[in-house]
């Protein structure tokens, strides 16, 4: 038997426009569409397979606002078993390494794990840490960039992929957190009968404090980073042309030559 946790993030929609807020130049969640992140669907694909080719339970765990309720049921209509929403406004702006910490809190509520699955990164922050941070808070051995993942007992191999190595053959012992590539699978759509069966599935939320974190230790205060300032990108302009009168390559390469491309 293999319980299963999923870490999942509800994300603005990469079809909508994206900007920082004003105020303090965070993600402005509120002015775009908000989706359960791709990457994060086939982390849960991922787990089903796991838990339908033998036992186990999976549960989909999600850290915030109260807004991604929508992104978890998402999951849960996929399949999943039940739900951990950590829910907090001081958890605005926090890094990766806060989000981490309280990933790794919110873990600790469980009964049992034995495999933790996330996507390599999201797509709304692209630090692609989180994974390797909470495997080492939890004390795991951390298997990423897979994309493929077996299953035997208590052993996990996977074969990871990156452009740089190629392929590498991993395998460990659980409890273990392994980190998926948009490559490993294509995700179910959920069905009616799952639509309607999530709406009745289990979610325990938890505020930081609940977690036994102090408020202090996370946030846009705490973070290790920020954005001084930020602007919109500038509209494209037009390019030059050039009229080719028996010297086109030769203003061309004065072009490139004048932008330091050549």
């Amino acid at each position: 038997m293999t319980n299963i946790v999923v870490l999942v993030k509800q994300v603005p929609d990469t079809y909508s426009e994206r900007k920082l807020s004003e105020s303090d130049h965070t993600l402005d969640r509120a002015s775009a569409d908000a989706v359960l992140d791709e990457i994060n669907e086939r982390a849960v694909e991922e787990a089903l397979k796991i838990k339908e080719a033998g036992e186990g339970e999976v549960t989909v765990l999600c850290v915030g606002p109260d807004r991604a309720t929508d992104a978890i049921r998402k999951a849960l209509s996929m399949g999943a078993d039940k739900a951990v929403h950590v829910s907090d406004e001081a958890l605005h702006g926090s890094d990766v390494i806060a989000t981490a910490k309280v990933i790794t809190a919110a873990i600790g509520k469980l009964d049992s794990f034995d495999l933790v699955i996330a996507g390599n990164e999201a797509s709304d922050g692209r630090g692609g840490a989180v994974p390797a941070i909470v495997a080492e808070l939890l004390g795991l051995p951390q298997l990423t960039h897979a994309h493929q993942v077996t299953v035997n007992g208590s052993t996990i191999t996977v074969d990871r992929e990156t452009a740089d190595e190629g392929i590498t053959h991993l395998e460990a012992s659980l409890p273990a957190l392994v980190s998926v590539t948009e490559k490993i699978n294509e995700p179910r759509y959920p069905s009616f009968k799952g639509i309607m069966a999530a709406k009745k599935k289990q979610v325990d939320t938890y505020t930081v404090a609940d977690l036994g974190i102090d408020a202090g230790e996370v946030g846009l205060a705490n973070a290790w980073s920020k954005v001084e300032k930020a602007a919109p990108k500038p509209p494209r302009q037009a390019g030059e042309r050039v009229e080719d009168d028996g010297d086109g390559g030769t203003k061309v390469a004065e072009y490139l030559a004048s932008q330091k491309l050549i």
